[in-house]
């Protein structure tokens, strides 16, 4: 089975110096671009992550910090990296919670303006999990009947993460083929920011998704306590989030002026 498209796909996959989405930063990126008559366009890039790479994680992905020390920076590749994804949709494996969230940190940080507002993402590890409840290896064992090698590997799971998702479709006749539909199952809650800390309430509106404030809206918290905007924004909080937060907060003063 083909992948049904209308526009391109970008499935991608990040090794990286941590988890941390907001202080981490990638050291791999590999992206596999399909386009809707099912050419495909392949890049892969090594990153110098200017930190450190901790031997606990290059004991995971293999990336040393002299591998990658004459490496271009992501800020030096972002441009390119930005030009091949930005007419795409985006896939990956826990790239909802994961990998979008930091590749837009990274962007950002880039100074290229990076949102989502005409891309929806489609996270093949949700559709997996709802499915099986399993891991990438063991998913691609189990949908492709193949043993994933290279694991931790850019290139090797983006791959592997594609070839799974057209396994899904094959093995579900109920789950639709089509981009839009597919990033609907995979999204697990409604969320402004990629990091989930801005959600949406029934009513549509923003509200905070943590701590002290959870579920109250970001309009009422504003207006009531005005310094926990300047918190956040001094805090160690995504960049995309900072700025889903600012753009709610002009909205509002625009809203006030007309």
């Amino acid at each position: 089975m083909e992948l049904k498209l209308t526009k391109p796909i970008c499935f991608f996959d990040l090794e990286t110096t941590g988890t941390n989405v907001a202080k981490d930063r990638i050291v791999e990126i590999s992206i596999l671009k399909v386009f809707p008559n099912g050419n495909k366009e392949s890049r892969t890039w090594l990153v110098n992550p200017e930190m450190s790479i901790p031997p606990e994680v290059v004991e995971v992905h293999g990336i040393s910090n002299e591998k990658v020390a004459d490496e271009p920076t992501f800020k030096q590749l972002s441009k390119e990296i930005y030009k091949m994804i930005k007419d795409s949709d985006l896939g990956g494996f826990n790239s909802n919670r994961f990998d979008i969230p930091l590749l837009a940190e990274e962007m950002l940080r880039a100074d290229v303006d990076f949102d989502m507002k005409h891309m929806v993402s489609v996270d093949v590890q949700t559709i997996f999990h709802k499915m099986e409840k399993r891991t990438l290896g063991a998913a691609y064992k189990f949908y492709c009947d193949k043993n994933l090698e290279d694991a931790h590997s850019a290139e090797a799971d983006t791959l592997a993460t594609y070839e799974v998702l057209l396994a899904q479709l094959d093995r579900y006749p109920e789950l639709e083929n089509n981009v839009k539909k597919l990033s609907e199952f995979t999204t697990r809650k409604q969320s402004l920011d990629f990091a989930g800390f801005i959600g949406l309430n029934d009513d549509q509106q923003p509200i905070f998704s943590f701590g002290k404030h959870k579920d109250r809206t970001v309009d009422e918290v504003m207006e009531k306590e005005p310094g926990y905007f300047g918190w956040i924004l001094n805090a160690d909080f995504p960049l995309y989030t900072k700025k889903v937060l600012t753009q709610i907060k002009l909205n509002k003063l625009n809203n006030k002026l007309s």
